[in-house]
């Protein structure tokens, strides 16, 4: 059972996607421009900084419209890995601009360089930058994390690198201005650490999202009382559980009573999902197996007859002990490793079982000792309407 991607949770997210987008644009030509006339290359440098920002958004753009499409027959679990593909992207690059500052501060500090002293319009821009990017990280933020989506959360940091740079870009302003050109670097360095943390830690999230680790045991077992709080349902083991562009991926055996119909087991299982999403509202899909014993603990299984061998062996008997009973029910109970046969007997079958002058507990006596000798047979029980 799949619960459909929200078109609503698409909209939302490319909505403050393109918000970022129109904002980064803005700063990317206010940096470039103001850094040329100011004379600071520093700022020019975080124009291209926003301007890859830019780029970062029209991917996400391009992720979400991609990762929200409904299951088709190439994908028929959906499309939430694009988002998990993203984010591990999105992670990369945050982790290459970290080691591209770094890398660049070092150069700055081994070589004793020192930046151009610029005007005051480039202090009024960083500052400006700095603002508003904060202002887009915590949108960001706040969405990604009320849509569970760890594609719009890496977004979100990508966003405050530009904030941070935008900071060691002021300090290091003023630090030239003041004469303290080696502070701009000691910054910088510190800032490319922390942006690097954050990529590793989106990178590895996700990374461990592609090859299925389990959700955290917490989740797992609320998930595993969820389920098995339904009344009839005996125990739910065999859980398995991933996440999936944030949605939790679910797959679980069900026991049920040995006697219960095939449907109404199935409709157990149907009330246990329905229970799961009315409690969780990040489930995607739930894969349910009804069991009739615990087949967790009872790891052997003896290979048992079908139906049509057991019908075969029961009227090889049947034409010795009652020749004219033709007609009749057959429900098979199977117990992991015995069948136990429930021979039911409608009123055509009664009227053809009197022709053989024998009574139902003679049919019944006598089936089961045909039958005591062979090895996956339990018990016949004969019912008569």
């Amino acid at each position: 059972m799949t619960r459909p991607i929200s078109e609503q949770r698409k909209s939302e997210a490319q909505k403050v996607t393109i918000i970022g987008a129109i904002l980064d644009t803005c700063l990317g030509f206010a940096k470039i421009i103001i850094g040329l006339l100011s004379n600071s290359s520093a700022l020019v440098a975080d124009g291209i900084h926003s301007f890859s920002d830019l780029l970062t958004d029209f991917v996400v753009v391009f992720v979400f419209h991609i990762s929200s499409e409904e299951p088709d027959e190439n994908h028929p679990w959906g499309h939430g890995r694009f988002e998990t593909i993203g984010t591990v992207i999105l992670g990369g690059v945050l982790i290459a601009i970290a080691g591209a500052m770094a890398f660049d501060s070092i150069l700055n500090l081994i070589n004793s360089q020192t930046l151009a002293s610029p005007t005051w319009p480039a202090l009024v821009v960083a500052g400006l930058s700095i603002l508003s990017k904060e202002w887009i990280f915590r949108y960001t933020l706040a969405t990604g994390k009320r849509l569970k989506s760890d594609l719009l959360i890496a977004n979100a940091w990508h966003s405050r690198t530009d904030s941070f740079s935008s900071i060691v870009v002021l300090i290091g302003i003023i630090g030239t201005m003041a004469g303290i050109s080696w502070f701009d670097a000691v910054a910088a360095i510190a800032v490319a650490c922390f942006v690097a943390k954050i990529g590793w830690d989106l990178t590895w999230a996700s990374i461990k999202e592609l090859v299925d680790t389990s959700l955290p045991e917490e989740r797992v077992q609320a998930f595993k009382e969820t389920a098995q709080s339904v009344d009839g349902i005996i125990n739910v083991h065999s859980f398995k559980s991933r996440n999936m562009g944030g949605k939790s991926q679910l797959e679980m055996h069900i026991q049920v009573a040995p006697y219960l119909s095939a449907s109404e087991g199935h409709w157990l299982g149907d009330l246990a999902v329905m229970a799961l999403l009315q409690r969780f509202d990040d489930i995607g899909h739930v894969i349910f197996h009804i069991d009739t014993y615990n087949d967790e603990e009872e790891h052997f299984c003896r290979i048992l007859p079908l139906r049509a061998e057991v019908q075969r062996e029961l009227n090889q008997h049947l034409a010795n002990i009652a020749p004219h009973l033709k007609d009749y029910y057959l429900t098979l109970h199977y117990h992991h490793d015995l069948i136990e046969i429930d021979l039911k007997l409608p009123d055509t079958g009664s009227a053809q079982l009197a022709l053989d002058k024998i009574s139902t507990r003679d049919l019944s006596q006598q089936l089961n000792a045909a039958l005591s000798s062979t090895s996956w047979f339990a018990e016949l029980t004969v019912w008569q309407h």
